[in-house]
């Protein structure tokens, strides 16, 4: 396995492997690499010959009174969860490579990166699809692969793909938990002992929503009610509760078809999401 910082760097190592006739597989993270992202890289190493991890926290994604600071960084962790789940090439680039002078050009999706986190984060997605637009033009991927939890990041850049034609497939994999079902985040390592107790309400909250939908309940005030009620049992600072059709995120009144159910709150001063998709349709 190699650790590549520049660009030059990592278009020369994919470039050996096209040319030997491999497919290439992308997997972008910030890193604080943890189970989640390794189930994105096995992912990637099943369906891929040659995978790319990258490791770069964006600066142009956090606001400004977002934790950019102190999103934690480990390299020579990351390192090692990459070579032991057989990664080839970490492109970990530092800022100044990645935006060399001013950024003037940008990559914005409308409408659905408006509600959920768009809505508490301006500018946010802009930073994100940017930078991922970046890293598909730097690596040239045959597919690149993103998690669930991050439902909404996902949607953004599989319409991104589609809407301008970029020659990759974009692998959408489920969300990892831990047994009592808190979504795997690098930002739990913020929270203290009571904060994860309450955190554990979040998934407590979409598996109630899921079990009352499955028994026929298609009230979405109803079922939005039952989640902030469960939530409302401990110290937990709602941001959004959101029942939205699953492709353009706009709110239902009833639950038909695919729709997403998703969750953004505070615990102590760290910030969780977390989501489940409901399809009607199977």
């Amino acid at each position: 396995m190699e650790i590549v910082k520049t660009i030059k760097q990592v278009r020369a190592a994919v470039s050996d492997a096209r040319k030997a006739g491999k497919k290439i597989g992308l997997v972008p993270t910030m890193g604080a690499l943890h189970s989640g992202h390794v189930s994105l890289i096995d992912r990637a190493v099943a369906d891929c010959d040659f995978v790319v991890v990258s490791i770069f926290v964006n600066p142009t994604q956090f606001g400004p009174n977002e934790d950019f600071d102190k999103y934690p960084r480990d390299l020579d962790a990351d390192a090692g969860v990459c070579q032991k789940a057989g990664v080839d090439v970490i492109f970990a680039p530092g800022a100044s490579e990645m935006y060399p002078s001013e950024n003037i050009t940008w990559v914005s999706v409308e409408k659905i990166t408006d509600p959920l986190c768009g809505a508490g984060r301006p500018g946010h997605f802009r930073g994100v699809t940017t930078v991922c637009t970046k890293l598909f033009n730097i690596v040239l991927p045959d597919a690149a692969f993103f998690g669930q939890k991050d439902a909404q990041q996902a949607i953004v850049i599989k319409r991104m793909v589609a809407d301008l034609n970029m020659p990759l497939d974009i692998v959408v994999c489920p969300t990892v938990r831990q047994e009592d079902g808190l979504a795997l985040s690098s930002r739990n390592k913020y929270l203290s002992d009571a904060e994860r107790k309450d955190a554990l309400l979040i998934s407590k909250a979409l598996k109630a929503c899921d079990k009352a939908i499955a028994g026929g309940e298609n009230d979405a005030e109803k079922l939005l009610n039952l989640m902030k009620d469960i939530l409302g049992s401990g110290a937990v600072d709602i941001e959004y509760l959101s029942i939205a059709d699953a492709a353009t995120l706009e709110n239902v009144l009833k639950i038909e078809g695919q729709v997403l159910v998703a969750i953004a709150v505070r615990v102590g001063k760290t910030r969780l999401i977390d989501n489940i998709l409901v399809d009607l349709n199977k």
